[in-house]
């Protein structure tokens, strides 16, 4: 499990990415990257790490459920996500 402040730093950045998406999304598309260079560096999207939403775990983490691959599979093995099951062939 991350630490809290690994989850609370990347909700900041976060935060600071949706701030200023437009401004950057203008600026890139005006070549000024002069600007674009003052902005504050955690602005960048690239700074956004994906987080498990469960334990904040940085690796393994599948989009459209937004957990871990290892949440993923005690959650489906507990029967909480619907339409997903154990394979068995």
């Amino acid at each position: 499990m991350a630490s809290k402040s690994t989850v609370e730093r990347n909700k900041q950045v976060a935060a600071l990415v949706a701030k200023y998406a437009e401004r950057r999304k203008q600026l890139k598309a005006e070549g000024d990257y002069a600007s674009l260079q003052k902005l504050p560096r955690k602005s960048s999207a690239t700074r956004h790490r994906n987080l498990c939403a469960l334990t904040g775990r940085s690796r393994a983490v599948y989009r459209k459920f937004k957990i871990s691959r290892i949440m993923l599979r005690e959650l489906a093995l507990q029967g909480k996500i619907p339409g997903m099951r154990k394979a068995s062939w």
